[in-house]
């Protein structure tokens, strides 16, 4: 048996994330295996980055999935090639685990090319399933878990119904087929298991594929995706999925004994406040948000509608931030969400708002985040709050940017894919501050409480 490739100085690791929430799922994976992690809010200077200069995964958080495709015609080469001259093995654009994207916003398909054209390998790998974030790749079906069940991605209560971009296809070839003209490979579970993944690997590219799927079910194929792209994939190599490409390398460093099998991980204590925003619209999200207000939280709901209407919207910010300071000087932690699941009235409001003053709806998703943010900032100041929560993948990025931060570091599990974070920022006086940025379909309903206390009692 061939001995595997040792690991090398510097990065192993680059990505670029195509949201923030999901930045922090990918910064967690390496960071909990004991290699120093650090995810950029924005492009670094030559000077930030010696800053961290000990980081083995070094990432950079993005909005590129609620962007057209002319967006990341400008904006993605600059950031590739920044993750090229880093040196590491293995570049990555991160997206989501339930593949959100569609010709005309998030192209995960486009994103491809751009990186192909930048690092000229033979073929990409693509990771998408993560059994540690519930989800799993069966014959290049993506599944996913939401209330405990299982479900195709097209039948998932949440992504076939996702606001911006629904999911109709569970096959994720078929999928990318409508995002790039890059032929689509296969390497399924059944190869893996028979010990067949190397065959299988050159057929797909001998069939001409330049995008090769790696089925995902459980630690064994986890830990042959990773083996594949480590051992099989060009040098560099460049990779497009979700977090489960950083999982399916960690599992097989582990595996080869490149890596100890498990590294201390840090339990940051309780605080005594917290304050929370969601922008999301998920069932898991609305159930953690009603889970949170039947223990004390202080629920602020903002009219949503009024972003298609900026004096209007800020007012409606300026009276939510009021409000949460207002909780805070009661003693309670105040939670501001713009929706309470798919099914909320305000979601249809909104939608009707957006068409009737014909705003763009990425557009009035970016100014959703952006004024979420700076409720964020107005209460997190004045209060002196050391913790908090932003919620929901398309709305997170535009809301941490109105903070003043630029990295983040992870401090500590909460639930996988959304690990409690330490902000850092040069020029703010939120350095320091613990973030947590949490996606829609993330956490148990506890999540925010979870937050609170800095995690959960290990069982």
């Amino acid at each position: 048996m061939q001995a595997p490739r040792p690991l090398p100085d510097g990065p192993l690791v680059a990505f670029y994330g195509d949201d923030f929430t999901g930045s922090s799922a990918a910064m967690e994976v390496p960071a909990f295996a004991g290699l120093e992690t650090v995810l950029f809010l924005s492009t670094p200077s030559a000077a930030r980055l010696r800053d961290f200069a000990g980081a083995r995964a070094i990432g950079i958080a993005g909005v590129a999935r609620s962007q057209p495709p002319a967006w990341m015609d400008r904006e993605l080469p600059p950031a590739f090639r920044l993750l090229a001259s880093l040196g590491a093995p293995v570049a990555h654009y991160k997206a989501c685990s339930t593949f959100d994207s569609a010709p005309q916003v998030g192209s995960i398909g486009r994103a491809a090319e751009i990186g192909r054209s930048i690092f000229s390998g033979d073929w990409i790998p693509m990771v998408v399933a993560d059994p540690g974030m519930g989800r799993y790749q069966s014959f290049g079906h993506l599944f996913a878990m939401a209330d405990g069940r299982g479900h195709r991605l097209d039948r998932h209560p949440t992504m076939a119904r996702h606001p911006v971009t629904p999911m109709d296809e569970a096959d994720l070839g078929r999928h990318l087929a409508r995002q790039t003209a890059l032929p689509v490979g296969l390497v399924d579970f059944v190869a893996m298991k028979r010990g067949e993944g190397d065959a299988a690997l050159a057929r797909a590219r001998e069939e001409g594929a330049r995008i090769v799927s790696l089925d995902v079910l459980d630690e064994e194929t986890l830990v042959e995706a990773g083996r594949l792209i480590w051992e099989r994939g060009d040098k560099p190599v460049f990779a497009i999925g979700s977090q489960g490409i950083e999982a399916a390398l960690v599992a097989y460093w582990r595996a080869a004994g490149l890596l100890p099998a498990e590294a201390p991980a840090s339990r940051p204590g309780p605080v005594a406040r917290i304050a929370a925003v969601s922008g999301s619209v998920s069932p898991a999200t609305a159930g953690q948000i009603a889970h949170a207000l039947d223990r004390g939280f202080a629920g602020i709901r903002l009219d949503a509608r009024l972003v298609v209407d900026a004096p209007a919207f800020a007012r409606e910010i300026g009276r939510a931030a009021e409000a949460a300071l207002r909780a805070l000087g009661e003693g309670r932690d105040p939670l501001i969400y713009s929706a309470a699941g798919p099914d909320d009235p305000g979601v249809a409001a909104l939608r009707e708002a957006v068409a009737t003053a014909g705003l763009d709806p990425v557009a009035a998703s970016e100014r959703l985040g952006a004024g979420l943010g700076r409720a964020l900032r107005d209460i997190v100041r004045p209060a002196g709050l050391t913790r908090a929560v932003i919620a929901g993948g398309d709305t997170s990025g535009h809301a941490a940017m109105q903070l003043g931060l630029d990295a983040l570091t992870a401090l500590g599990p909460l639930d996988p894919g959304s690990p409690l974070c330490r902000a850092h920022g040069a020029d703010t006086p939120l350095d320091g501050l613990e973030l947590a940025l949490k996606g829609g379909q993330v956490g148990r309903p506890d999540f925010f409480l979870a937050v609170k206390q800095g995690g959960r009692a290990v069982s």
